[in-house]
């Protein structure tokens, strides 16, 4: 084989390499795009591709120090490459240094406006810099570039979440969770956006799925009884209650909710007892002393009605 034919073999080897490298980002696989990316650099220690692209893994893989040695070496050999400057920005957010963060993302967009990423970054940089304003139009560009870029989504859906503008925050849940329906953060959002709405209706699949993923949060299983409790579903709310007061078990509002629940339920004895256990807790706490105060005048009166 001539040097011409071996050569153009190793190009298109390379280009290869950084293709699937490309590919399996957009996958998520980091520690093989890892691998991948550490080929085509040694095939050609002075692609700055392979060397941004490596450095994007190493990002990823959160091994920051090694990911900023490979970045800067990528600029080196091409200062005007979009994915580089990417990486640099995103670097710089994680070191919480937003300005240069900013100034980074900036210099992407000019080199790449059609990148998504690059908008992400800046949008990030301005979400720190509590620019939020500006923030949500840089994820929106971010978006028109890639409309299931599923960060971007997420940021999105905070920052319309801070705004108060609900009824956009559940359109963009949606989509999220349409692309991620087991994301933990997208169900957050959403519940939330419903609960605000006061669409209890919807709730019950999002909550419901919340509490299966992660089985430990408060927030979760709270989501869940509240609004259970709001479609009057006082029996299927008990259980919430009860692994509420597994995780906060001297919680005296749980204990307050617990007797109330009860006493819609009738169950007056048993919420008595529930709102005792609350003012155990407190007892100052004055909505578990009414509760308490309304079980027991019905638990006496239905008791006079047996007497008669």
């Amino acid at each position: 084989m001539d040097t011409e034919n071996a050569g153009i073999m190793l190009s298109e080897d390379i280009e290869k390499l950084l293709t699937l490298a490309a590919a399996q980002d957009k996958q998520e696989h980091y520690q093989e795009m890892l691998e991948t990316a550490q080929q085509a650099n040694k095939l050609d220690p002075g692609s700055a591709e392979a060397l941004a692209l490596k450095a994007r893994a190493l990002q990823k893989l959160e091994r920051i120090s090694e990911a900023t040695i490979a970045n800067d070496q990528a600029l080196l050999l091409d200062t005007n490459l979009p994915l580089a400057w990417i990486n640099r920005s995103g670097l710089q957010i994680i070191q919480e240094r937003f300005p240069d963060g900013l100034r980074s993302a900036t210099r992407a967009i000019e080199l790449d406006p059609k990148d998504p990423r690059a908008w992400a970054n800046k949008g990030m940089a301005l979400y720190n810099l509590n620019n939020l304003q500006g923030a949500l139009t840089a994820m929106n560009q971010s978006l028109d570039c890639d409309p299931d870029f599923l960060f971007a989504l997420q940021i999105k859906g905070d920052i319309l979440h801070r705004f108060g503008r609900m009824h956009e925050l559940v359109d963009t849940m949606r989509h999220a969770l349409e692309l991620a329906p087991k994301d933990t953060f997208c169900l957050s959002q959403m519940i939330q956006g419903l609960r605000a709405l006061e669409e209890y209706g919807e709730l019950p699949p999002f909550t419901k799925q919340l509490t299966e993923l992660t089985p430990d949060s408060l927030f979760a299983w709270d989501s869940h009884m509240r609004t259970l409790r709001a479609l009057g579903q006082f029996d299927e709310a008990s259980e919430a209650i009860d692994r509420m007061l597994e995780l906060a078990p001297e919680d005296e509002r749980v204990w307050t909710i617990k007797a109330d629940n009860l006493y819609r339920l009738e169950r007056y004895r048993e919420a008595s007892q529930a709102a005792e256990r609350a003012l155990h807790f407190d007892q100052e706490f004055a909505p578990a002393r009414r509760v308490h105060e309304k079980a027991v005048r019905l638990m006496y009166q239905r008791k006079g009605k047996r007497g008669k």
